[in-house]
């Protein structure tokens, strides 16, 4: 896994230490400019919803309504900062099978003749047998308690911020719903997906 030390070195750090883990884990004859980094995390998302600021009357106590049912659902979440590429799936639960169906959809994703690193954190289901079925996928793993290292995090944030909060889903199916049309509204913008993801430290080539 790839190690941090304080604020101030951590950048530096980080990029001679993701590029050796990019060469010990990616075949030796391809060169760093075929490689695409993407970043992948899950997110669970249900009717035990949060709440957010909203805008209001002055004086006013505006109501959200929390409910007490306990549907949920997890999205598997990807993006690949230098293109904008992005693969995601819901799920009602999470495991290595899911895992292996959202690293089959990054492995197709990526061109002929390059190869996905795929960042992720150290859950339970993020084995590196994973993604053994896909020969151009292979997997690097952030430090332990490093949530500010994945900028899926920040996805999550935003997805929540401007979709997701403040809601009541009746169900499983209305969470697949609203969770995909978040999603769908959040990659749109290919330029947003850029510049939100984007982390100097996995710049590979220069």
């Amino acid at each position: 896994a790839l190690n941090t030390l304080n604020n101030h070195s951590k950048p530096k750090i980080l990029l001679k230490n993701f590029q050796l883990e990019t060469i010990l884990h990616t075949p030796g004859h391809l060169p760093l400019d075929r490689v695409d980094v993407w970043f992948q995390d899950e997110a669970r998302f249900g009717q035990q919803n949060q709440t957010s600021r909203i805008w209001a009357a002055k004086g006013s106590r505006p109501r959200v309504v929390k409910q007490q049912q306990f549907d949920y659902g997890y999205i598997f979440g990807a993006v690949c900062p230098s293109n904008g590429n992005t693969q995601a799936l819901i799920s009602p639960l999470v495991n290595k099978e899911v895992m292996k169906q959202h690293l089959k959809l990054i492995s197709e994703a990526t061109e002929p003749g390059r190869h996905a690193v795929v960042v992720m954190d150290g859950a339970g289901w993020h084995t590196f047998d994973t993604a053994s079925p896909f020969t151009n996928v292979s997997l690097v793993k952030l430090p332990a308690y490093s949530p500010e290292l994945n900028p899926m995090e920040q996805v999550w944030q935003w997805l929540r911020q401007r979709c997701l909060s403040n809601r009541v889903f009746r169900g499983y199916e209305e969470i697949v719903e609203q969770v995909s049309r978040a999603w769908n509204t959040f990659i749109a913008d290919v330029e947003r997906v850029k510049t939100l993801c984007w982390r100097e430290w996995i710049n590979l080539v220069n």
